[in-house]
């Protein structure tokens, strides 16, 4: 069912769109005109009306269907056409053998430097960013005279799709001639090869390689593999029964990943167990065994020499790259040995040289030891404890330990006189600064201790108070005996009397001097906790650097005792004192 309506593009609508601001929008086809084009396509098809003409005047057939009527709206098509349906010209179809001419056009030789061109070379073809040329030292926009060709443009003018994205564009067939004829002068070769052999030993059997490598390719026939005897490929795409799949190896998902889609394990799944006791080592491990390592050697080999102009390749020549592989570590170990005999020659200490195998020297002795089942040497000499290279208990400024055997508050210090100051002088055993504010508890049992021993004392020395009734009893005693026995048991009653009023006194005191050392030991704790401002449930490995050492300016006495003792290694006359 073809229609004569004409769908204007796009691009056409959006040109014309300045130009039609002043008139109004085009009209939708109202119901009449929809029914007059619709009596008109079937009077066409019936034959009483005459058929539809492209722009050529041939007739269009009306029974052909809408979609193939219709052009597309990017033809451009101002009627009713079937064009587009058709073969295109030889003109519009595009010249896929056209060949542009490459790389520098030798025809023309220009002497000037000319407004646009790169200012290194000269070339009208390119910019300077874009220049492959070395910087000359001379640029060509200040040189005198330059000689310079231009390189050829490719006209990206493409007539269709083809053209446009051809990948052999401009290329000459005639290029693949040198190839056929080096694989001639190589076939020829070997036949001469073959002829020299035969004219020397006639018995001589020559096997053909060509013919002998797919010799057994049909018969690798095997469940499970593919086989291809053009390529001379066999992939295996089927696991044998007998073996446990890789993923089995080790169920925990944090162990070995395992790639299903090339089934592949290149992880040890089971590292804890050993090498050779393992199954299944991972992938990786078959790799670098046997002579993978030696193969990535030579290849590694391969690659430095043809860095250094030699034409060597290990796929294409390994016989001779081996070869030359050889020769390399000979020298190498020629040359070494001759720099070793040179350097003895010149400098000599040949005799230190002549010494046993280290297999001797650690593995055997003479010496013989015997020992306990507790470990204890029984007979021999034991061995000597490895000493460090540095100097050990050596003691200066008369102390008797070594710097850093005490540590207090994040600062370390010597432990005889509890110093913190490197290379101080020992002044005997002495309690430093801020060690009594660390340790509040023993500040409050020594105050407990020495009010404890002053009680006792001071008891000791001022007796117990007599009462008055003794003393007046003193004078009446004398006279008569039988006054004397009736006081004897007042006299006990005031001592027991007096006894617990001590014993109340003391327990008094006790209370009040353990309030005020508690008081004293909370009023420390709170200035400790505002110096140090750290939670004392904070672990002492995760506390900060220095979180313990109050950071403060050093005095003047400090400062001149650092600049007296500090080394200082630019004198010259250090090394003689």
């Amino acid at each position: 069912m073809s229609s004569g309506a004409v769908r204007t593009p796009v691009s056409q609508i959006i040109q014309t769109k300045d130009d039609q601001d002043a008139e109004e929008e085009p009209k939708k086809k109202s119901r009449e005109d929809w029914r007059k084009a619709k009596e008109l396509e079937e009077a066409r098809k019936a034959g009483t009306a005459p058929a539809a003409v492209d722009e050529e005047g041939r007739d269009i057939n009306p029974h052909i269907p809408q979609y193939i009527s219709n052009a597309p709206w990017y033809y451009g098509s101002q009627g009713p056409t079937l064009k587009h349906q058709r073969p295109q010209h030889e003109d519009e179809r595009g010249h896929l053998d056209n060949r542009a001419p490459k790389g520098l056009d030798t025809t023309r030789i220009v002497t000037k430097f000319r407004k646009g061109a790169c200012e290194n070379c000269g070339a009208m073809s390119h910019k300077r960013k874009d220049c492959l040329e070395r910087p000359r030292k001379v640029q060509a926009r200040y040189a005198e005279s330059i000689v310079v060709h231009d390189e050829h443009l490719v006209n990206d003018a493409a007539v269709n799709y083809d053209e446009k994205r051809d990948r052999w564009s401009s290329y000459d067939p005639a290029n693949h001639r040198e190839i056929i004829e080096e694989y001639e002068k190589v076939e020829e070769a070997k036949r001469q090869l073959k002829a020299e052999k035969l004219k020397n030993d006639p018995d001589a059997e020559i096997s053909d390689e060509d013919g002998n490598e797919d010799k057994y390719v049909d018969e690798v026939d095997m469940p499970g593999t593919k086989v291809d005897s053009k390529q001379r490929i066999t992939v295996r795409n089927l696991r044998i029964r007998e073996d446990t799949a890789k993923y089995l190896r080790n169920l925990d998902p944090n162990s070995a990943y395992y790639d299903p889609k090339t089934r592949s394990m290149r992880d040890n799944p089971n590292p804890a167990v050993p090498e050779e006791e393992a199954e299944f080592a991972g992938e990786n491990f078959v790799r670098f065994s046997g002579d993978t390592t030696a193969q990535a050697t030579a290849q590694l080999f391969a690659w430095e020499a043809h860095g250094k102009g030699v034409d060597v390749h290990l796929l294409a020549e390994p016989t001779k790259l081996e070869l030359l592989q050889k020769e390399y570590e000979q020298k190498k170990e020629q040359f070494k040995s001759s720099t070793k005999t040179h350097i003895v020659e010149k400098y000599g200490g040949e005799e230190h040289l002549q010494v046993p195998p280290k297999s001797l020297l650690l593995a055997q002795t003479e010496e013989y030891i015997e020992y306990s089942r507790s470990g204890k040497v029984i007979k021999g000499v034991e061995k000597p404890k490895a000493r460090s290279i540095y100097e050990e208990d050596v003691y200066i400024n008369n102390h008797t330990t070594v710097w850093g055997s005490f540590w207090n508050a994040g600062r370390w210090g010597y432990k005889c006189c509890k110093s913190f100051i490197k290379n101080s002088y020992c002044v005997g055993m002495q309690e430093p600064e801020g060690y009594s504010e660390q340790h509040p508890t023993s500040s409050a049992s020594a105050a407990l201790a020495e009010s404890s021993t002053q009680i006792p004392s001071r008891l000791s020395e001022d007796p117990p108070e007599k009462p008055a009734s003794e003393v007046d009893s003193a004078p009446s005693s004398e006279s008569s005996s039988s006054e004397e026995e009736e006081e004897k048991p007042e006299k006990k009653k005031s001592k027991k009397k007096s006894k617990k009023r001590e014993k109340k006194r003391k327990a008094k005191e006790q209370r009040k001097q353990k309030s005020k050392t508690k008081e004293k030991e909370k009023e420390r704790e709170k200035t400790v906790d505002k110096k140090k401002q750290i939670p004392e449930e904070l672990d002492d490995r995760k506390r900060p650097y220095n979180s313990m050492y109050d950071v403060k300016a050093p005095t003047e006495d400090e400062i001149e005792e650092w600049k007296k003792k500090r080394p200082r290694e630019e004198d010259p006359m250090l090394q003689f004192f």
